[in-house]
């Protein structure tokens, strides 16, 4: 994200946990663990420290994991301002209460002040938006102007933003989309066909639909890019962790075993 939007802001800071991946970013203008060879652009800078990172922000942009966003928002507390704009991009839904980061933040943030939060999502592979490849996403909010004015803060020839109000369903829609991806690997690596794929497919976004709504959400927003949209992606894209992890498993390790000898050694099974 800081590479694609690196065009559209004069100054983009990258907070990193590491201290010494961000020496080495700043040294080299390239994350070297997370997306080898992919330089970053000249105005954006690294840095561990969260005061230095977070020092005039208008915008924060939230996309650690999901189970570090409660601890990273009370670290970020004393740094944070109500003129901030907050937008979560994080993938994740807390089980108990079926609810987003975007709660998450609110929760810790309000310990302060009320925070102005926007939802981010949409069928997007980090390498592909690295590369400046075309991609389309949705920025949620009940505050539509906090969506319109990200919208127009992060859309560039190649990202394009469209507005929704619905975070609930948006971010239900990303977190439960990893689960109908490892069923289709599981699809794919038992040998299953198309067809198979597809009611996957199909009845997957039924169920996440049915359960957007139950808390919350609405139906159309699943039929779009943070629903359908997402869903395709993770199913069929070759770069889905969830999906090889479903393939990986749908195999078994004895089909595993068996396909290394094939292609390591020439040996049949």
């Amino acid at each position: 994200m800081s590479i694609a939007l690196a065009g559209r802001f004069e100054t983009v800071r990258l907070w990193v946990y590491e201290a010494d991946l961000a020496e080495r970013i700043a040294a080299t203008r390239e994350n070297d663990v997370f997306l080898p060879g992919f330089p970053l652009p000249a105005n954006v800078s690294a840095t561990s420290e969260l005061a230095a990172a977070l020092k005039d922000a208008d915008v924060v942009l939230s996309v650690m994991p999901s189970r570090h966003v409660r601890r990273v928002f009370r670290e970020m507390l004393p740094h944070l301002a109500p003129g901030m704009c907050f937008v979560s991009a994080t993938k994740g839904s807390r089980a108990a209460r079926c609810s987003g980061m975007s709660q998450v933040v609110r929760e810790a943030t309000g310990e302060r002040f009320a925070p102005r939060v926007a939802v981010l999502s949409g069928p997007t592979f980090a390498r592909e938006v690295a590369r400046g490849e075309p991609a389309a996403v949705v920025v949620a909010s009940d505050d539509r102007a906090l969506a319109e004015s990200v919208q127009r803060a992060f859309s560039g020839p190649a990202f394009r933003l469209y507005t929704n109000d619905d975070p609930a369903g948006v971010e239900l829609g990303a977190a439960l989309k990893n689960v109908i991806a490892i069923a289709a690997g599981a699809c794919q690596g038992l040998g299953l066909g198309s067809n198979t794929m597809a009611a996957l497919i199909t009845r997957g976004l039924a169920e996440i639909t049915r359960l957007a709504v139950a808390v919350g959400g609405k139906p159309l927003t699943l039929a779009g890019l943070a629903g359908l949209g997402d869903l395709v992606l993770t199913c069929h894209g070759e770069l889905s962790r969830n999906r090889f992890v479903g393939v990986e498993t749908g195999q078994g390790p004895r089909n595993r075993r068996h396909r290394r000898v094939d292609e390591n050694g020439g040996r049949g099974r």
